[in-house]
């Protein structure tokens, strides 16, 4: 007689997030109760979004409870990416732009220097656009994107890119690469411009210890069969370094092309924080 190990499987997709689970940045209180909305699937990671619901209500305090979060978004009231959402918990993150016509505001996803969202008011002209990392490039399946009616076999196959929120995007300009930004018409959904990732160019860092920290491209280091290393300068002189996926160019030069909160991407030394909030205090 065979024993067969007994495993345990799961049983479809999770539905619950606990409280002490879900992410720091998005600064839940420990005793705010035991759960916390769990983002659905979505354009961006569980760990990189932050859901409507908190936006609406723990952000821009508009609602004071889930019920009445559900009560503004059925109201057809909230826009991503001039799409109306009316799912609680769809994910926003980096770069999306959150618009609300009954107040007339428009943001856009951005980090702070300590890494947490923040929402940044932005006036109509930005709200038109958004920046999208340029994640995949290659050459489509002909079952599942189309195919060029004027070309036969290989030659009949879409060029398209895959941006950093899901996007695929068909027959870019060929000169795109990965790694690349391109700025994306919200309302037409076309590129309309393109700034290469090289030395030269300001970058927001989108992940790890130096996250939403804004700077220039200073050098890269390769190093095969590892992670390659660039090195950034922000407007203090201060250099720090990341993994090159971690690094979004966000401009050509040191100009911008999306308004930056506040800080500029520039991190404090905690004595300067210290003397900022004694200052502030007296």
């Amino acid at each position: 007689r065979t024993h067969l190990k007994q495993t345990t499987m799961a049983r479809g997709p999770k539905k619950h997030l606990k409280r002490l689970n879900a992410p720091k940045h998005w600064m839940l209180d420990k005793l705010g109760g035991e759960w916390a909305p769990r983002p659905s699937t979505g354009p961006h990671k569980l760990r990189e979004c932050l859901p409507l619901c908190l936006i609406l209500r723990n952000r821009l305090k508009y609602a004071l409870t889930g019920r009445e979060v559900m009560m503004i978004v059925m109201r057809r009231l909230v826009e991503i990416d001039h799409k109306i959402r009316t799912d609680v918990n769809y994910p926003a993150g980096f770069m999306d732009v959150i618009t609300i016509a009954k107040s007339n505001e428009k943001f856009r996803l951005l980090y702070d220097v300590k890494g947490r969202f923040v929402l940044q008011k932005i006036n109509t002209a930005e709200s038109k656009f958004k920046l999208l990392k340029v994640v995949k490039k290659f050459k489509s399946k002909k079952a599942s994107i189309g195919r060029n009616p004027f070309q036969t076999g290989q030659a009949g196959t879409i060029p398209v890119i895959v941006t950093h929120d899901g996007r695929t995007i068909r027959y870019p300009d060929p000169k795109i690469k990965n790694g690349d930004t391109v700025k994306f018409d919200l309302k037409e959904n076309k590129i309309t411009d393109t700034i290469k990732f090289e030395i030269g160019n300001i970058c927001m860092i989108t992940k790890g210890a130096n996250t939403g920290r804004v700077g220039l491209l200073v050098r890269k280091e390769a190093h095969p069969g590892s992670f390659s290393i660039l090195h950034l300068k922000d407007k203090k002189g201060n250099e720090f370094a990341t993994r090159e996926a971690n690094v979004f160019a966000i401009g050509r030069g040191d100009e911008s092309m999306v308004k930056l909160p506040r800080s500029q991407g520039v991190r404090n030394t905690i004595m300067e924080d210290r003397e900022q909030l004694m200052a502030k205090m007296s």
